[in-house]
This record gives C-alpha cells, structure tokens and sequence, in this order.
C-alpha cells in the first residue's frame, strides 16, 4: 500500500480512541465557548466552511434543529459570505451565530465568511484546530478544536473532531435552555462518546469487504454515493474521500434526487453506487430504489446495520455498520465504509491520494488559502 493510502487506514483504525481520550476536554471547552446569555440568544444557526468542513455542518443540521430546536443552515462558504450575510436579519442583536470551521484556520473563503458574517451583525464562532489562525482572529470566539498530529492523509480524524464539537454545542445549548434535563444531556453524551465502540466494531467488520469491493470495482471510473438526512453529508464526504484518495469521478446524491437524476444515467450502466442508510427515516425509501438501481445495471452497495434486510439482504455488496448508533449522532460512524473503501482503492489502482503533491499538483491546491478576502459587498 502507498504510504498515503497506508495513512487513512491508519488514521481511521485511530478514530475510536481519538474521540475517548479527547471527548471531555472537548465538552468542557464547548460549555464555556459562549457565555450563559449568549447560548440563550440564538435565534438561528448559520454553519459554513469548505470542503469536510462544510460537510461536517451538513451533517450536524439535524441535531441542532432536533436536540436544541434551533432553526439551522449550513451553507458553502462562498455562500454564507457573499450571498446570504449582506441579507441577514436584523430583528436579532447579534444574530444568527454564525460558526466557521476550518482545521487549519487559514481557507480564504471561510474567513471572508466570518469577516462579512461579523460585519453584519452576526455573533461569529471558529472552530479549529489552529487558535492562533487568520480565522479565529477574525471571530468573535474561538473554539480550540485541535487534532493531535498523526500520519498525514485526507481529512478523517480532523472530520470526527468537527462533527464532536458541533453535537456537543447543540447538547449545550438545548441543556442551557431547560430543553434537555442535565441528565437527558448526559445520556446524550453518552450516546455520543458511544460512537466510538460502534466506530471500532465497524472497521473490524467492514474492513475486509472494503478490501475486496475495492478490487473487483478498480476498473470503474465513476462512483456514486447516495444518502439522506444527515447522511447526505456522508455521501459526500465518502464521495470527496474517493476523489482525493484515487482521483476518481466520485459524486455524493441525496436519496430521493437520485431517482430523478442518477436513475437516468446510461454511460457506464454498472456504476458503484453505495446506498448509506443508518435505518432512520429515509430507510425505506432507500430501500425502495434497490429494484430500480438493479434494473438499470447498477452495482449497489449497502452501508447499512449489520443485520438488514430491507437494503442490504438485496444489495450486491454490503459494508456492514456495528453498534446502535442514534441517527442525529450517524455520520461520525457510516463515514468508515466510504473511508476504507477509498483507501484500499487507492493502493489496488496505485493512484496516490492528492496525487502525491507532484508536477501539477504540487501547490497542493494552496489558491484555497491565498485567494483574495472580500471585506465588503
């Protein structure tokens, strides 16, 4: 295996004890990151960043709205800053919290989206890895979300630790504001710091049918990757993992989008297509797309409980998830398949992830850093 690929395994084999050795230092850092009022005061929630970053707010909209019952966007970066704060509401002092996240503090378009953001009157929150960073300078408060060093690969660890922060800033707020029991808070924490065990078991399980989907598929150019709810952002994420790892043409899809786009698609009929389904609300209408994607030639892959029937008795494959695992808490686990899956692709094609930083690559995409800062709109 490259040393790249090598990496990501590693650093997703590191997850679990990622989260049990860092979990109450975070949670103590998010209990004092905004004061007692200002927890009170959110009105609405904007989360913004790039690439995992953005991700990760996409896949923590569900638990803000769900556990603290506040209104919440996640929004690309490009957006929040340029379109939607010169249009913010000013009913609100001090609204919406805006939080940017980014693992270094440095990508040019989530800062400019906290500058524009606290230009307009929003209360602006960094979350990142780098407290010392262009971008927990621009905010208004930091919140240190740092990943100790390890292998250097795609984003899997900085991920985890952005999706740990945000539910415990939705526990905290719900706990603030008597929705949530100091003991229904804990219990929820102790779902979420849980995670890790399902994290464990599910990389013993998925492992090696990860290894030998890999193979059989390394003739395919293109993959799709379907999800819904909160696991739409796991199939973009796993989608961006495959693009990174292996350069392949790689596209993440909502579940019911699929059916009126994907579904029509007729150039390369055996297309991959892996259906990510925690068994929540959107299980059985992904279930129902099985007959349609097998009619047509796909080749379906199921990232599902151990155990399924409905999807994953009838799937090609199966990349099985261990453990039960809340569905507002998901991502942080039904990430594992599309992580393995895109490592072992990676050494069976003999493709570097980030194409080694060599020749045309070699700037390592660094326009994402230094790309000019708008001030104003």
């Amino acid at each position: 295996m490259n040393m790249l690929a090598s990496n990501i395994v590693k650093q997703v084999e590191s997850v679990p004890d990622l989260i049990r050795n860092h979990f109450d230092e975070l949670d103590t850092l998010v209990r004092r990151v905004l004061d007692f009022n200002e927890f009170l005061s959110v009105k609405r929630i904007v989360i913004t960043g790039c690439g995992d970053s953005y991700m990760a707010g996409l896949a923590a909209e569900l638990a803000f709205e769900q556990i603290a019952r506040v209104p919440t966007e996640p929004l690309s970066a490009m957006t929040a800053g340029r379109y939607a704060a010169p249009n913010f509401d000013q009913m609100f002092p001090r609204n919406p919290l805006v939080i940017g996240i980014s693992a270094s503090g440095t990508v040019a378009r989530t800062r400019e989206a906290l500058l524009l953001s606290r230009a307009a009157g929003a209360l602006t929150l960094a979350i990142t890895g780098n407290p010392t960073s262009p971008l927990a300078s621009i905010a208004e408060k930091i919140l240190p979300c740092i990943v100790p060093d390890f292998a250097p690969a795609p984003g899997v660890r900085s991920y985890r630790m952005s999706l740990l922060a945000l539910y415990l800033l939705a526990i905290r707020i719900a706990e603030i504001r008597t929705i949530l029991s100091q003991d229904q808070a804990n219990e929820l924490r102790r779902q979420l710091k849980a995670c890790s065990d399902a994290i464990e078991q599910t990389i013993g399980a998925t492992s090696k049918p990860a290894r030998a989907l890999a193979a059989e598929v390394a003739g395919n150019r293109d993959f799709v990757f379907v999800g819904d709810g909160p696991n739409y952002a796991t199939a973009l994420f796993s989608a961006a993992k495959l693009i990174e790892a292996a350069g392949r043409h790689a596209i993440g899809q909502d579940t019911e989008e699929w059916a009126h786009l994907q579904y029509f698609v007729n150039v390369d009929r055996v297309t991959p297509t892996f259906l990510i389904s925690p068994g929540g609300r959107g299980h059985a209408r992904a279930a129902e797309l099985l007959e349609p994607m097998k009619r047509i030639g796909r080749t379906v892959v199921a990232v599902v409980p151990q155990g399924d029937s409905l999807i994953g008795g009838k799937a090609d494959w199966v990349l099985p998830v261990v453990g039960e695992v809340p569905e507002i808490f998901s991502p942080l686990v039904y990430a594992i398949a599309g992580e393995l899956f895109s490592a072992y692709f990676s050494e069976i094609v003999g493709e570097p992830p980030f194409r080694g930083f060599a020749a045309e690559y070699a700037d390592g995409g660094n326009t994402i850093k230094t790309s000019a800062v708008v001030d104003t709109i």
